[in-house]
């Protein structure tokens, strides 16, 4: 589908430092504000690193998700003008449904994408987390036998794929609260990956455990390291 433009909301924020060929791209989840990335000292927190990161917090409207036009509204709004203005290095950070957007998007740009972090990521309705139980875990569940929506079975699918590559490329980071409402889905993805790419917290799904957790995360992606001394998009 093609996504009118007022149907993602994007806000902006350049590296105050130096030059970034880097964009950290900000997916929020449902009843999310797009300005609340900034509020809650998110973005702050990336820059106070000195890190020379330009960040663009994209809202798409829940409808985007309805009509499963996320993907393409992403990749139209955000990340084209991000490639002609320069940028060669991509990351997304999604907090519930928009880290479901995030895994959406890398799973159809792969090539394109250098990590992803999943802070307390819907990974899908309480039916699919229960059919993920039933088969032992994620890796071990099939879409042939699921009622998952498409977006969802998609995503698992890619994440199924992924996690049983050897590179693992993009890198993927998870975060979770341990009361999150979500947690049971988070332990089985958490079991798929490499302890350092997970951080838990005694928190719910709720703004004190992400912003901890992105914290957390901050030091352990390698953009936190290659960022420093890059190009700003589209500056010389």
């Amino acid at each position: 589908m093609s996504a009118p433009a007022d149907m993602m909301n994007c806000l902006h924020y350049q590296a105050p430092v130096k030059q970034a060929d880097l964009l950290l791209i900000m997916l929020p989840g449902a009843g999310i504000k797009a300005g609340e990335f900034a509020e809650q000292g998110m973005v702050a927190a990336v820059h106070a690193l000195g890190l020379a990161v330009d960040i663009v917090v994209a809202h798409p409207d829940l409808m985007l998700y309805l009509e499963d036009g996320v993907t393409e509204a992403l990749q139209r709004a955000v990340v084209e003008p991000a490639l002609a203005r320069g940028c060669t290095r991509i990351w997304l950070l999604g907090i519930s449904l928009g880290g479901m957007a995030a895994l959406l998007y890398a799973s159809a740009h792969a090539a394109q994408v250098e990590g992803v972090v999943l802070l307390a990521p819907f990974l899908g309705t309480r039916g699919t987390t229960a059919e993920l139980a039933r088969a032992g875990g994620l890796m071990a569940w099939s879409a042939a036998y699921s009622a998952a929506t498409m977006p969802e079975q998609r995503m698992l699918t890619w994440l199924q794929m992924h996690l049983t590559r050897q590179d693992r490329t993009p890198e993927l980071y998870l975060g979770y609260g341990q009361h999150d409402r979500f947690a049971a889905a988070h332990k089985m993805l958490a079991e798929c990956l490499p302890q350092k790419q997970v951080a838990v917290t005694a928190g719910e799904h709720d703004w004190p455990s992400w912003t901890a957790l992105w914290h957390e995360l901050l030091g352990r992606t390698t953009f936190s390291t290659r960022a420093d001394g890059a190009r700003r998009c589209g500056e010389v």
